[in-house]
């Protein structure tokens, strides 16, 4: 059985961009087999031009944990990117429709996959002029997220920056989780650092605040005698 690699997040935080990325990077780069997952909620909204409804959720949340479980499933596939979970989906229908009850079936979902990671929330919101709401509503969806992952005991790296640093810091996570290094030359594994968010912490200022300090380290210099 494959690995699951899944990508939480609210509405127009990089999951797609990042888990497209990531899928290439590993299949073409680092000649892992991996498949990806699209988010099938989007495709459903594009297809029939509107979003569910309270009564449609609970489908939307299934299709798209059988897809993951269908892609684990294939031959040959040693990692799945994930672009969305039943738990994104459920946390919708909290925040619109005051509907919880998808929400013990996503937790326990979400326990059985590998490796949780969140988007931070460091990219611009962008309008895609068809069903995204607002920075309100993103903002929400991630308190959900953080809320639910920590009720439900999962432990979950936040990834921040844009384009490569982003991929670099969604690659690091990956790495550390498999036990192998996926990046040629990882500054915080030369330095002998691990996980630079620490795992008890759960907010996204301070998670910020931490990868900025990494990202603006100057690695080059040599150390203190």
């Amino acid at each position: 059985m494959a690995t699951t690699i899944t990508l939480l997040g609210g509405e127009s935080t990089g999951k797609s961009d990042l888990a497209q990325a990531l899928c290439r990077h590993l299949n073409d780069v680092l000649h892992i087999p991996t498949a990806l997952v699209a988010e099938q909620l989007r495709h459903w909204c594009e297809t029939m031009g509107r979003a569910p409804r309270a009564d449609e959720q609970s489908a939307r949340a299934a299709e798209q944990t059988a897809l993951i479980a269908q892609a684990a499933s294939q031959h040959g596939v040693e990692l799945v990117v994930a672009d969305t979970t039943s738990l994104v989906i459920a946390a919708y229908s909290e925040l619109y429709f005051n509907d919880t009850s998808l929400l013990p079936v996503a937790r326990a979902e979400q326990r059985g996959y590998g490796l949780t990671l969140l988007m931070g929330l460091d990219l611009p919101w962008v309008a895609d002029g068809l069903f995204r709401d607002g920075p309100a509503v993103r903002d929400a969806t991630d308190a959900v997220l953080r809320r639910e992952l920590q009720i439900a005991g999962v432990r979950y790296q936040t990834i921040y920056g844009k384009g490569p640093q982003r991929l670099q810091q969604a690659l690091r996570a990956i790495g550390k989780h498999l036990g192998r290094q996926l990046l040629a030359d990882d500054p915080a594994l030369r330095l002998g650092r691990g996980r630079w968010v620490c795992d008890s912490c759960s907010d996204p200022d301070c998670e910020h605040r931490l990868f900025s300090q990494l990202l603006t380290t100057d690695h080059t210099r040599d150390p203190p005698p």
